[in-house]
């Protein structure tokens, strides 16, 4: 949800041009703090041990599928491209996610500290993307 979040603020905040698109609601302040509701709640949620991995079928699915759907958003014009460049950010961000988080993890000796710098980097990551969109 980070990402979609990042859309809604940058089309609130102006980065972004969504006012000719069937997306165009989400530059509106209720879609703002829904999104930002919900991202905080994957990101709360992702901190409990009964979560399941981000690379299950469905999870991993999930993330493909809004991914190629916030890059498709940021690039109206060429939407295909957007949606093909957001689906393999997703699957890498995943993927190397999962990684670093893992590598931080036997580094801290605990998964908190790793969970919550994956957390802040994957939040900057998504805001400068959609900036500089």
């Amino acid at each position: 949800m980070t990402p979609l979040a990042a859309i809604s603020w940058g089309a609130y905040l102006g980065w972004i041009d969504l006012s000719a698109t069937p997306a165009a609601f989400l530059g509106n302040i209720i879609a703002v703090i829904i999104t930002t509701l919900l991202a905080i709640g994957e990101l709360v949620t992702d901190q409990l041990p009964q979560t399941p991995s981000r690379k299950m079928p469905m999870q991993f699915g999930a993330r493909i599928v809004l991914g190629a759907l916030t890059g498709a958003l940021l690039m109206p014009g060429s939407w295909i491209i957007g949606a093909l460049l957001g689906a393999v950010g997703a699957i890498i961000g995943t993927l190397a996610g999962a990684e670093v988080r893992a590598y931080l993890a036997k580094s801290f000796g605990r998964d908190l500290p790793a969970a919550l710098i994956e957390d802040v980097l994957a939040v900057v990551l998504a805001f400068i993307v959609v900036y500089l969109a």
